[in-house]
């Protein structure tokens, strides 16, 4: 009998075990750029897709970003992936640029992560996320522009 690799179990082979949350962060950050809150509104008229994947709990109170789809995290890469049967109607392909955004930042950079590993090799996310977005005083909606669930 083989022994079991270091990797058995972990996602991602390469990765070392026994690393916090701020150095998986910082390596899924490494080479990817990140959109700025003020940079948002040009990079969706130059056709970046904006996915939303906060919660229902902070997202009713808070608002929403114009023109964003709200898709639920459990759901998002079966939403996005084209070879998906579950895909939503008008998601993008691998090479248009993918922006997630969640409250401050931080699980964005772990969803766009995955969406990199299924291809989307643009896919990034949102600086400090909808918070930073709604403190910088742009422009906010009452409801979604569209809910993918």
């Amino acid at each position: 009998m083989t022994e079991p690799s270091a990797a058995h179990g972990r996602r991602r082979a390469e990765a070392p075990a026994g690393h916090g949350i701020d150095e998986v962060l910082a390596a899924t950050r490494r080479g990817v750029d990140r959109v700025e809150p003020a940079d948002l509104a040009a990079a969706q008229a130059a056709g970046a897709h904006v996915i939303d994947i906060r919660s229902a709990v902070t997202r009713e109170p808070e608002g929403h970003v114009p023109g964003a789809t709200v898709v639920e995290r459990l759901v998002l890469e079966w939403r996005l992936d084209p070879s998906s049967a579950h895909r939503m109607d008008g998601g993008p392909g691998h090479d248009d640029p993918v922006i997630v955004l969640c409250n401050e930042g931080y699980y964005s950079s772990l969803a766009a992560r995955d969406l990199r590993d299924l291809g989307f090799h643009r896919a990034t996310d949102l600086v400090g996320g909808f918070r930073a977005y709604a403190q910088a005083g742009l422009p906010v909606d009452e409801e979604p522009t569209r809910y993918v669930d």
